[in-house]
């Protein structure tokens, strides 16, 4: 009997590879860059079975130009750069990866926080050029992060594992949400509205899901109501902020700085202008990238992938009416 047919958009860790290979006929696009979108409508025309990145576009022709096609298994949490509804509708379960990433990429907003605080970067270069002549009073000041205030918009799996460290920090803690949080009172988290939090935090760190009511919505409305010490984290998705404002918020001193795990667009070209800036730190979309993690988020992948292909319900599935 042969096996199913599975196209695996980029090489993913090994222990989730390793279970497809094993029960799967696996075809695998072993360049850095993501798929062309010729190469990867030819390859999906028979294949059983997909696993994909955000960086692939999974759309209704797409979808449709796979006939075969039982599941759509996503390496990430995210899953905005997949047509759910078009899916749906031929019955074909998508899954993705939660949780798995909740405390790694939580780890990574906080050390850009910090990084960005006490000015670690620029401190860096500043040692490579050759800068470093003695001690000064005045060098590299940066802000405190104890007793400062966190607000966190958005404050769902990974908004939580952020306020857990600060309170590590005696930070005071604030979130704006759609609606209350029970979790929040354990964590001493105030909720407030999107323009108090703006106000009131030294430290904004976005942990918001991109949809059209999101997208921009840290614009220069939104900078021109934040203090001008304040420092911006994302390590939600890069369309939650005007690019533009941003790098005017900056270069114009509206806020002292930021930190960003994502951009728009993404990768960040080189001579893109925020990259010219000292108070805008940037990294390329490394919040869920430790060992532990990738690997981990490589078997959810697999698992799901090979439910399907069974004809088993996902264990992570972000389109369940397909089983109603």
């Amino acid at each position: 009997m042969s096996k199913p047919s599975v196209f695996v958009t980029r090489i993913i860790p090994d222990r989730g590879l390793a279970m497809l290979r094993e029960r799967c006929d696996v075809r695998v696009w072993e360049d850095e860059l993501p798929t062309p979108a010729d190469v990867l409508r030819r390859e999906v025309a028979g294949v059983d079975g997909l696993v994909c990145l955000l960086s692939d576009r999974i759309d209704a022709a797409l979808i449709e130009a796979a006939p075969n096609l039982k599941v759509i298994s996503q390496y990430a949490v995210g899953f905005d750069n997949i047509d759910v509804k078009a899916a749906t509708a031929r019955r074909i379960p998508v899954g993705n990866t939660p949780g798995v990433l909740t405390e790694t990429t939580a780890d990574l907003a906080f050390a850009l926080l910090m990084a960005a605080a006490r000015r670690l970067p620029e401190g860096e270069r500043y040692v490579h050029a050759g800068k470093w002549k003695t001690w000064g009073p005045m060098l590299l000041m940066g802000q405190d992060i104890h007793g400062a205030t966190l607000g966190i918009l958005g404050l769902g799996r990974i908004g939580q594992a952020m306020a857990r460290r600060a309170r590590g920090f005696n930070m005071r803690v604030i979130y704006a949400h759609s609606r209350d949080v029970p979790e929040a009172a354990s964590l001493g988290a105030e909720r407030v509205s999107l323009d108090e939090l703006l106000a009131r935090s030294d430290f904004i760190s976005l942990h918001t899901p991109l949809t059209p009511a999101t997208h921009h919505l840290i614009d220069a409305a939104a900078f021109g109501k934040m203090k001008p010490t304040a420092i911006l984290i994302n390590t939600a998705r890069g369309g939650v902020v005007d690019p533009d404002a941003l790098y005017q918020a900056l270069a114009g001193g509206r806020i002292a700085g930021a930190a960003l795990d994502v951009t728009e667009p993404e990768p960040l070209p080189a001579d893109h202008p925020l990259l010219t800036l000292d108070n805008c730190l940037v990294v390329p979309h490394v919040g869920s990238s430790s060992t532990a993690t990738r690997g981990q988020m490589a078997v959810m992948t697999a698992e799901n992938l090979l439910a399907g292909l069974r004809g088993e319900r996902l264990p992570h599935c972000v389109n369940p009416e397909v089983y109603a």
